[in-house]
């Protein structure tokens, strides 16, 4: 057998000598590899998409333990929670306010008319509810007051000074003349105490303030009450029912004197209109000719009013 020859040499397989060459040495991996560039970037759009919104929470009305459960109904991609109130009326009527949606309907409407009723205003139904929900949101977003000696209180659609002092027993004095809220602050008592104090302070107010002014109109109207209940529920500011009980938001103790009346007028007026009828306007202009102007000035000054308790 011959030996292959390159180039008139030959070329011995398995010679080891140094002046042997490898046929194979051109298939060898190089002793440093040359580095690949990097990737391109990827392309970049043209527009940038602005950054998606806060989801809203739909609002829902508060429930306490001695009130019937919400009724749930799917409107789109929401579930809605409603309050569903029986009347004597004739047909089904929808209200929305910060506290969500209440529907009244006539005792012997049945559930489903009443769901296809609600899915007929879907649309009315969901863009209220999200002006409340963000409405409750921005309100959320301000900055809570500073609870310290000499802070700023809304009251009467004025403010008061709480001063805050030193005292072996807790005590709460308001000082009329120098419009100041005087608190004992005895060792140990944390903020969310002082709070509640103050709040308490609050509450008793408007109670007081609440049984004057309904005394004051509840005859010009020629009507009578039979209860007064205080209310904490969103910006829902009062509520009346058809056996002469009313409940009033104690927050409105921080509003002008003339809106807090606006707020007793209405529901007193509901005890001869059960609705919001011309007939029920007419009730409420008798005694209180600037209905519209109040309304009006009572939602603006709620988006303005700091915050003092969370709950």
């Amino acid at each position: 057998m011959n030996s292959p020859k390159i180039a008139g040499s030959q070329l011995d397989l398995f010679s080891q000598g140094p002046a042997t060459q490898d046929p194979f040495a051109a298939l060898a991996p190089a002793a440093r590899p040359v580095a690949l560039p990097p990737p391109p970037p990827p392309p970049q759009p043209l527009f940038k998409a602005p950054p998606a919104p806060p989801r809203i929470t739909l609002p829902s009305p508060p429930r306490s333990p001695d009130d019937p459960p919400l009724r749930r109904i799917v409107l789109g991609h929401y579930a809605v929670d409603y309050e569903l109130k029986r009347s004597s009326r004739r047909s089904i009527g929808f209200m929305i306010d910060d506290d969500g949606l209440h529907v009244t309907a006539p005792r012997r409407a049945i559930l489903t008319d009443i769901d296809n009723a609600i899915r007929a205003k879907q649309r009315w139904i969901l863009t209220k509810l999200h002006e409340r929900g963000e409405r409750r949101a921005k309100r959320a977003e301000r900055p809570p007051i500073k609870w310290e000696d000499g802070a700023r209180l809304p009251y009467l659609g004025g403010d008061i000074t709480l001063r805050l002092q030193p005292a072996a027993r807790s005590h709460c004095v308001f000082d009329g003349e120098a419009r100041e809220l005087n608190i004992g602050v005895t060792p140990g008592l944390s903020e969310w105490q002082l709070k509640e104090r103050v709040k308490l302070w609050f509450q008793a107010e408007a109670k007081r303030l609440f049984v004057e002014r309904l005394d004051f109109y509840a005859p010009q109207l020629d009507v009578r009450y039979s209860a007064l209940t205080l209310s904490s529920a969103g910006t829902r500011w009062g509520s009346c029912t058809i056996g002469g009980s009313i409940r009033l938001n104690w927050r409105l103790i921080h509003y002008a004197l003339p809106l807090l009346d606006y707020v007793v007028v209405h529901e007193l007026a509901h005890l001869k209109e059960m609705n919001h009828s011309p007939r029920f306007w007419a009730v409420v202009g008798s005694v209180y000719a600037d209905y519209d102007g109040a309304r009006l000035e009572l939602r603006r000054r709620s988006h303005e009013m700091p915050v003092l308790f969370t709950d």
